[in-house]
């Protein structure tokens, strides 16, 4: 029977053999997903649905290349979906504190804001000339000339009245001034103070009359400064009017149909008034300044902020977030510092990555988005509103820095979350609102089926890959063993891994290899090489773990015989690397009730599902030895010289055998390992890690020397998951090394021991001297010592 549970060289590992494919390949590729048929359904059904709600959450583990996968599918659909509006801020000159939000057609938001620029350059060309025209400046003229002759008549009144009583008028400017008049000329202080009394007193009160009259006639001086002002003013503006609306006809028949767009070109028209005559008109201007100033000030007063402008036909907007701010996704406003006061206006709002994706899809990496305070909540309120609000998310906390508040953007939005299937669990537990926002999951596999159809597929993202990142061509053999490669990632040798982006970082690393020998090509032996480097940088603390057991400082034996002593087989994950290592286990057994005492468990060091192993110990042996007596044993188990946690069931079968061992007295061959699970009835089960485990007992068996006795124990079950490196395959072949697969308890205790086993005959009875009438006949000898000894204490 041995014999037959050994496995040939050809099952140790698949061999792959791609039929021809060409580069067209690729395109085909660039239309599914690699392998995730179920997921790629899911996501086309969410984005066919427009209902609110049906947004996806993309679930999988890290490192399938979901996020380059869905970003190259969605790139790929949103070519033919019409491109959406494109949205600015203008000013809103009603209310400048909340700027207001206009739509243009895709591709105008530029063309937009390049006619207001030309437009500011043609205002700043008609005007101040327009002012200093000779029809402008007769008719300014002419009312000024108006005001002058209403003031001069009425002070010519006061003149003659003046005259009339011997005293002069002095004008100076707008100032009036009186003063004695005798001898047909006007008298200075000093005169005048020699004038008797009488004199001095009647022109003082003479002043008082005329001041008096004076200010009578100029009664109606302030109307007459009105009218004169709003007879300028009605000039100036009928003289802007006139300048600016042949530049507003063209543009105005242009945005007709805009309805944003238009109806902010007539509150510039309107505008423009106020600002011409403040900014650019000769005489009333601010401070002088040349055209780039004024311009400058122009443009921010008018010129739109284009949020997001996309090109016309370029197709539906995919937006990859990797830095889900706040700010970053709802936008933000900026400030700068005048005089040291911090001053802003509708220029400076910035789009987020809400704006940008505005009308397409938006991928965000659930893990990100949820470690970032306020974020959840606001996407999901955007969601909910269909409206992008530009606010400070701190407001609430009383630390409030907004002075804008611009007008809200309508939200049409695919929302693509790509998450580990822990955090869906966890939002769908702790968020009542998860599934009524994310209605689609769409589910990648870590493994892909290998199929030719899959293999073709797996290739021809390979072979883009290549040409994408500009490494050299691949050569089917190169091809050939990446397959390999991936199928022993997945443990499988009919399934691919997912993990793409490992295959593709091997690439990367043989293409180093690849130009240091400068080949035109990356073969087989690169990839070879790029593996054997990353499993050397890999490799310090196995090869550490392989030299103490060398030098005997970790006890392992890889010859002779032993009772109660077996090689058991681990696998080790430290960092990013795993890798094998036999482990000595060893039973002691002794007349008593106590059961199999799991030293682990007592020690706190073994884990769950490594107890629940040893307890099944337990029950296979009662249900094979023990259906005619009471099982009464007492038995320690140890995994010898482990010093850390151990967890899994994938050494309950070495256990088991090294029990019957010192149950029996039946030596075990040391020049064997073993792995694998049980059940209550013996048989044995599949266990992971099964490449790892083999290629580090053989590791060490290598070191000491192949001698054709060395062999690793596996379950049957495991035949599939068997990807071995090609020296141990090369070891089978030449009869240095064996593996065997076994199905059940009594194989395997054959193979260890080389001893028949023995099966029940029809009297319920197990052949003298086989191993399984040792164990029922020990069994039996603990349980009567055991009855004994409980007869004497009840005496």
């Amino acid at each position: 029977m041995p014999e037959t549970l050994k496995l040939q060289p050809e099952s140790l590992k698949l061999t792959i053999a791609i039929a021809d494919f060409e580069l067209d390949a690729v395109s085909t590729l660039q239309k599914t997903i690699l392998g995730q048929p179920r997921a790629q359904s899911a996501l086309e059904f969410g984005i066919a649905m427009t209902n609110p709600g049906y947004n996806v959450f993309v679930m999988g583990e890290p490192g399938l290349g979901r996020l380059s996968m869905i970003t190259s599918h969605l790139n790929q659909l949103s070519r033919n979906l019409p491109t959406p509006a494109s949205y600015a801020y203008v000013d809103n000159f009603a209310n400048p504190r909340e700027p207001l939000a206009i739509k243009v057609s895709a591709g105008q938001g530029a063309q937009f804001s390049n006619d207001i620029e030309n437009l500011i350059d043609n205002v700043l060309l008609t005007f101040p000339a327009a002012f200093e025209s000779p029809s402008y400046q007769q008719k300014k003229s002419a009312i000024e000339r108006s005001f002058n002759q209403s003031y001069n008549s009425a002070i010519d009144l006061v003149e003659k009245r003046a005259r009339k009583i011997h005293v002069a008028l002095f004008r100076e400017n707008e100032a009036i001034t009186f003063a004695p008049f005798k001898n047909n000329k006007s008298l200075d202080e000093d005169q005048f103070a020699e004038l008797p009394q009488s004199e001095r007193d009647a022109f003082h009160q003479h002043v008082e009359e005329l001041e008096e009259y004076l200010s009578n006639v100029l009664l109606d001086l302030p109307q007459w400064r009105r009218n004169m002002v709003e007879k300028t003013k009605q000039l100036d503006y009928e003289t802007v009017q006139l300048g600016i609306t042949p530049l507003f006809t063209a543009l105005e028949e242009k945005y007709q149909g805009m309805d944003g767009a238009y109806h902010y070109l007539s509150e510039i028209k309107k505008n423009l008034n106020n600002t011409i005559t403040d900014y650019l008109a000769p005489t009333r201007a601010l401070e002088p300044s040349n055209n780039a100033t004024k311009r400058s000030v122009l443009i921010e007063l008018y010129a739109p902020n284009n949020l997001v402008d996309h090109e016309h036909n370029s197709g539906a907007p995919v937006i990859y977030e990797p830095h889900p701010t706040y700010q970053n996704l709802f936008g933000r406003i900026e400030y700068v510092s005048d005089q040291g006061a911090l001053i802003t206006n509708y220029r400076r709002i910035c789009p987020g990555s809400l704006h940008k994706a505005n009308g397409g899809y938006l991928i965000l990496d659930a893990e990100k988005l949820l470690t970032y305070p306020f974020v959840w909540e606001g996407i999901k309120r955007a969601l909910q509103s269909g409206r992008i609000e530009i606010e400070s998310p701190y407001s609430d906390l009383g630390v409030n820095t907004v002075t804008l508040k611009p007008q809200n953007i309508p939200l049409d939005i695919k929302l693509i979350l790509v998450g580990s299937r822990d955090i869906y669990y966890l939002l769908e537990e702790l968020d009542s609102e998860f599934n009524e926002i994310f209605k689609v999951l769409a589910d990648f596999d870590s493994y892909i089926p290998l199929s030719n159809e899959s293999t073709q597929q797996f290739a021809a993202l390979m072979m883009k890959h290549a040409l994408d990142s500009g490494t050299k061509p691949l050569t089917k053999a190169a091809i050939q063993r990446l397959i390999e490669h991936s199928c022993r990632q997945s443990e499988h040798q009919h399934q691919l891994s997912a993990h793409i982006n490992d295959s593709l970082d091997i690439i990367s690393e043989a293409q180093l290899f690849s130009r240091q020998s400068n080949d035109d090509q990356i073969d087989k032996v690169h990839i070879e090489q790029a593996l054997a480097a990353r499993e050397h940088r890999n490799g310090r603390i196995s090869q550490m773990v392989l030299e103490e057991m060398l030098d005997g400082t970790i006890l392992i034996d890889t010859e002779g015989a032993a009772v109660g002593k077996i090689n058991g087989l681990t696998v080790l994950e430290i960092g990013g690397s795993s890798f094998g290592a036999p482990a000595r286990i060893t039973t002691t057994v002794y007349p008593g009730s106590r059961g199999i005492v799991d030293i682990e468990r007592e020690a706190e060091l073994g884990q769950a599902i490594h107890s629940k192993g040893v307890m099944i110990l337990t029950g296979y042996l009662g249900h094979c030895y023990a259906q005619q007596f009471p099982l009464a044993i007492s038995a320690s188990i140890a995994i010898e010289q482990s010093y850390g946690h151990i967890d899994g069931d994938s050494a309950s079968l070495a256990e088991l055998c090294c029990l019957i061992s010192a149950l029996t007295r039946t030596p075990i061959k040391q020049t064997f390992a073993v792995t694998g699970s049980i059940n209550q009835y013996g048989e044995v089960q599949a266990i992971g890690g099964v490449n790892e485990k083999i290629e580090g007992f053989f590791r060490l068996c290598q070191a000491r020397g192949l001698s054709g006795d060395h062999a690793v124990i596996i379950p049957a079950a495991n035949k599939r998951n068997l990807m071995l490196k090609q020296e141990v395959i090369d070891a089978v072949a030449q009869g240095l090394f064996s593996i065997y697969a076994v199905a059940t308890v009594d194989e395997t205790l054959e193979l260890l021991t080389g001893k028949t086993v023995g099966t029940l005959d029809d009297e319920g009875s197990y052949p003298e001297n086989s191993i399984n009438f040792k164990a029922i006949s020990r069994l039996k000898e603990i349980s009567d010592l055991t009855a004994d000894d409980d007869k004497e204490d009840a005496l």
